[in-house]
């Protein structure tokens, strides 16, 4: 299978899971710089890109990548997050991209991967409107002193985690448990945040491409019946709507459950946009209740489907599912899988080698996926694996591994992996090599369930 002209292949990573070096050269304290999950693993040091990035941009050259998605730390830009520019960080990130371009690299820069300033969290975070001026103000300083050079941009990364995970489960920092209806308003104010920077970048001139990466919970109807039909229907709505109606319909699902929406709010979120990114990774599978009449129950925890690291299950149908029915929902204009990818053991061979086969094949089933879905017409033009190396996994800390590179975290040396000579060759070739093993239907619900 041979890849259009126009379809990129890529990696992914997010500054503070690589970056380390939090205390130096005048980075301020993001909302993650103390905040850690079950592992008490940190931030601290990571993988040390800051000051390996050059020979990081030579492990991209060697797996022959034609585009690199990262992001940028907000606090080393601002650090207290507004005021005084910090113009080693700046340059810190000018260095990067000129070092891609030498290598024939496109950059593709994310603007916020939930690395708040910590002195802005202090003032209410996301829950405060203000933090939305505050995050446009950075975007604009941002891209007009590196959009020079970086013409693609992505203003926010997963705003269903930042939301979720951070001010309502409390699993992610700032670690907060909000009622609904203030977590909504502070989903409110991201949004927000989106639609400011989008304006403030589109003043800058008409070179400069900008979108959003969301990552919808995927809700897969359990079998063809049209009751599970119905009820993945209806998990559509009441799941993933809400992270996309307000992008591309300008309105919330329901409007009267979001506090704090002014005059001229949704039409500035919905401005539109020069390309969406969608991450995935596993998918949701739902059923009509047994329980409750026109209702729905997650059937995912308990499918019967191979599962990685992370305890995921891997389905690759799930991503032309998603592909297909955002392009019939909402007609993006160009689609990008931003994050794709699964965690799994790695273990090192006596010969320093891993050989991660599982990894390889779920890339290769998932962009096989992406391929055949744009050959159906839908506008996918790209494809980023999650991750370029093994890094610092959240919550998770360094016990899971997504890296195309192995790193040691004592030495901090990288290793290429099996999966990464494999998409190494997929890149320089561009072409599909191999044929994917994972696949398949959903499997039935067992007796009794």
């Amino acid at each position: 299978m041979k890849l259009p002209d126009d379809f990129i292949l890529g990696a992914s990573t997010s500054a503070f899971q690589i970056e380390g070096a939090l205390e130096e050269d005048g980075r301020g304290p993001s909302i993650w710089d103390h905040f850690s999950g079950p592992s008490g693993d940190t931030g601290a040091v990571a993988c040390d890109h800051y000051h390996r990035y050059e020979t990081d941009v030579e492990w991209m050259s060697r797996l022959n990548l034609h585009a690199y998605r990262f992001s940028i730390a907000w606090p080393r830009i601002f650090p207290r997050g507004e005021g005084q520019v910090n113009s080693k960080g700046l340059d810190f990130y000018s260095r990067l991209i000129d070092k891609l371009l030498e290598h024939d690299i496109q950059p593709w820069p994310t603007l916020y991967h939930w690395d708040l300033p910590l002195a802005l969290e202090e003032k209410g975070g996301w829950e405060n409107r203000e933090t939305a001026h505050r995050f446009a103000d950075y975007a604009e300083l941002v891209v007009s002193k590196l959009g020079d050079r970086a013409t693609n941009w992505f203003t926010l990364n997963e705003p269903w985690s930042t939301i979720v995970l951070g001010y309502q489960t409390g699993q992610h920092a700032p670690g907060k448990k909000l009622p609904t209806c203030q977590a909504l308003k502070a989903s409110h104010h991201l949004f927000l945040a989106h639609g400011q920077a989008l304006r403030r970048i589109r003043s800058l001139g008409s070179e400069h491409k900008a979108g959003i990466i969301l990552n919808p919970w995927i809700p897969l109807p359990l079998t063809r019946s049209e009751e599970d039909l119905e009820a993945a229907k209806r998990a559509w709505k009441e799941q993933v709507s809400w992270w996309f109606d307000p992008i591309f319909a300008g309105r919330y699902p329901d409007e009267n459950s979001v506090r704090g929406i002014r005059e001229g709010d949704m039409k500035l979120i919905s401005q539109p946009i020069d390309h969406l990114g969608l991450n995935m990774y596993f998918p949701g599978f739902v059923r009509a209740s047994r329980k409750h009449d026109h209702s729905y129950e997650d059937y995912g925890p308990v499918v019967t489907l191979p599962r990685s690291e992370m305890g995921w299950p891997t389905y690759p149908a799930c991503l032309s599912f998603l592909l297909q029915e955002v392009d019939r929902r909402y007609s993006p204009p160009s689609v990008y899988i931003t994050e794709n990818g699964c965690a799994t053991p790695d273990l090192l061979s006596d010969r320093g080698e891993v050989h991660d086969l599982y990894r390889q094949d779920y890339i290769r089933a998932h962009l096989k996926e992406a391929l055949e879905t744009r050959e159906q017409g839908v506008p996918v033009k790209g494809y980023f694996v999650w991750s370029l190396m093994d890094n610092f996994e959240w919550d998770q800390g360094y016990g899971k591994r997504f890296g195309l590179l192995n790193v040691d975290y004592d030495s901090l040396n990288r290793t290429m992996k099996r999966s990464g000579d494999w998409y190494s060759q997929v890149c320089l070739r561009r072409e599909l090599l191999g044929e994917p093993l994972l696949g398949g239907e959903p499997p039935s619900p067992p007796p009794g369930y």
